[in-house]
């Protein structure tokens, strides 16, 4: 070797030194590409349509990237939200409503069309009388926002691919029947997403984030059915098991019915989002539920009471707004068939059989008329005849009832009868005194469902219209405009009515025997949780308090043979793949989308 050549070794094994110095980057930021491609010949790896590009598979942190956005740029994805939020809110309704209506379903309080009717009232009242005008923008902070620093059209993406794989889980769990939390759903998506972008580190694990989440499985069916139990067997021993039960019930009413509405009243106070207020001012709080408990106390005693007396035990032929004046009322003639139509409703949910002719004249499509004391028509039983085929309002109306006019209380295979059987059943007379507090308690309940559930659904899609609006990523509140609250309202009563059924039959008398002062226990008991918890911190659902309040007070029979363990262990099932489905789901997709190569 000549000493040129040793000379020329020497000067490019310093290079070699040199460059590796540039190739060192202790900083979590990523390295300037004129520093990673230090000549003209080497290209930047594929970045996506958003800005975003992942790190190498050698790296050993995920790297903050920035990318600049203008005002109303991705507006494809904030289409695409919309129609994700409208499915996730869909969701909700088909599953969270109905946790709320099916124990007076069930119980035969209401009819599925009656609760369905009630539901699009007063959900979409709560969201838009009640709904939050502002909301957490990642729920439960179960990602750190700031991870999204200097890159909102990330942000818009993480919160479309949360939306979807949220509204993806929560409509498959109705379209099987199995109550889920709709709130884990969304919190189990924006992880998955967090996962997806910025690792593992970046998610909650302890007791803030998914630690709450864990414990809300054992915390809320536990104390929710020990307070349901507690309700249910001071009335079980108090007055349905007395000799003179119906007495003892009506002189109860008042107290039942002060009770229910002051906890009603309470729950939707403090639940309302627009209630800050109210809910920082104690003393107010109080006197306004308080007064109002008061007042509804006294009306049951003065006129409740004296309605259910001349109803019940007279038998008179009274209809339900004759209450209002009910001490005025001259005395009215004896109905002679009120006892029969209150027995003939809270007995028991096995299936009528009728006579062979009468089911051979139905499959001829001959007009049958099961009412003994009516006689039919001539002229309309010809008519009939003549034109069999429906018209196009009627095939339209079968369409629009077909799923709210479905039975969901009928116990309808020999499983379920069994369960029904080990259930204890009481006057009928009065079960049915509890009706009416059973409706109210469910009507509250869902009223405040939709001013503080709706959030859910619409928090994400808040948060993606703010940075779409102004390019912006929003703090760690944001602001919900009427129409979207509106929006999310109507999502929730079309998913009500159209797959609603589904969650009902199965939280109803699939699980246990169902009766009024049953589903009363359990819906008051719910209540009670839900607002008791959301005062000392404790994390509860209302999905998983009304499932346990349900298994509690079926356990209230006295053996575990009136339960329905087979239904039971599907739901607890559903409630463990809430969080990793819709988790993986987004953050899947969220992969997928944000490492996809873009044009040059």
């Amino acid at each position: 070797m000549t000493i040129y050549d040793a000379y020329s070794h020497w000067k490019q094994r310093g290079k070699k030194k040199e460059k590796k110095k540039l190739y060192k980057f202790p900083s979590r930021l990523p390295p300037p590409p004129h520093l990673l491609y230090p000549t003209h010949n080497h290209t930047p790896p594929p970045t996506s349509s958003l800005g975003y590009s992942p790190p190498s598979s050698n790296s050993q942190h995920h790297h903050h990237i920035t990318c600049k956005m203008e005002v109303h740029d991705f507006t494809y994805i904030f289409v695409l939200g919309l129609f994700l939020a409208f499915a996730d809110a869909f969701g909700i309704g088909a599953n969270d409503v109905a946790n709320s209506f099916s124990p007076s379903v069930a119980a035969r309080s209401l009819t599925l069309l009656q609760a369905c009717s009630i539901a699009l009232f007063t959900e979409f009242g709560g969201a838009i009388l009640l709904g939050s005008s502002t909301t957490d923008t990642i729920k439960n902070g179960i990602i750190d926002l700031k991870n999204f620093d200097g890159n909102p059209g990330l942000l818009m993406l993480a919160f479309a691919c949360a939306l979807a794989g949220s509204s993806f889980w929560v409509i498959t769990a109705s379209r099987f029947g199995a109550p889920v939390s709709t709130t884990h759903s969304i919190v189990g998506a924006i992880a998955g997403v967090g996962v997806a972008a910025f690792g593992g580190g970046s998610v909650k694990w302890g007791w803030n984030g998914f630690g709450k989440i864990v414990a809300s499985w054992f915390i809320s069916p536990a104390v929710a059915g020990t307070i349901s139990a507690m309700i249910y067997l001071i009335t079980k021993y108090g007055i349905l098991r007395s000799p003179n039960s119906l007495r003892r019930g009506i002189n109860a009413i008042p107290i039942y019915a002060g009770v229910t509405l002051t906890v009603c009243v309470f729950y939707i106070v403090y639940k309302g989002g627009k209630s800050d207020s109210l809910t920082g001012n104690t003393g107010a709080l109080l006197g306004i539920v308080f007064g109002i408990g008061a007042f509804i106390t006294l009306f049951a005693f003065f006129f409740v009471r004296p309605f259910f007396i001349r109803r019940l035990i007279n038998e008179e032929s009274l209809r339900w707004y004759h209450v209002f004046y009910v001490p005025f009322l001259p005395p009215r003639p004896v109905d002679p068939h009120v006892s029969a139509k209150i027995a003939g409703t809270y007995t028991d949910h096995n299936p009528v059989e009728k006579p062979a002719d009468v089911e051979t004249a139905k499959a001829k499509g001959e007009v049958v008329i099961e009412d003994a004391n009516i006689t039919p028509d001539a002229t309309l039983v010809a008519l009939d005849k003549q034109d069999t085929s429906p018209s196009l309002f009627s095939k339209a109306k079968k369409l629009v009832l077909k799923n709210i006019t479905r039975d969901v209380v009928t116990a309808d295979n020999k499983r379920i009868q069994e369960v029904h059987e080990h259930a204890v059943k009481f006057d009928s007379k009065t079960e049915y005194l509890y009706s009416a507090l059973q409706v109210c308690t469910a009507s509250f309940a869902s009223f405040a469902h939709g001013s503080n559930d709706v959030a859910n659904a619409v928090g994400p899609l808040a948060a993606i219209f703010h940075i779409w609006q102004t390019a912006e990523i929003p703090g760690k509140k944001s602001d919900v405009p009427i129409w979207i609250l509106a929006f999310g309202g109507v999502a929730i009563d079309i998913g009500l009515i159209t797959m609603g059924y589904r969650v009902m039959k199965n939280l109803g008398n699939n699980i246990t025997y169902h009766s009024p002062s049953r589903g009363f226990a359990m819906e008051l008991g719910a209540a009670l949780t839900v607002v008791s918890a959301s005062f000392i911190g404790l994390p509860v659902s209302t999905t998983h308090c009304i499932t346990g309040s349900t298994v509690f007070v079926g356990f209230c029979n006295g053996t575990a043979k009136a339960l329905n363990w087979k239904m039971i262990s599907w739901m607890l099932f559903s409630w463990i793949l809430t969080v990793p489905v819709s988790g993986a789901v987004a953050g899947l997709l969220f992969a997928l989308i944000s490492n996809a190569p873009r044009p040059l």
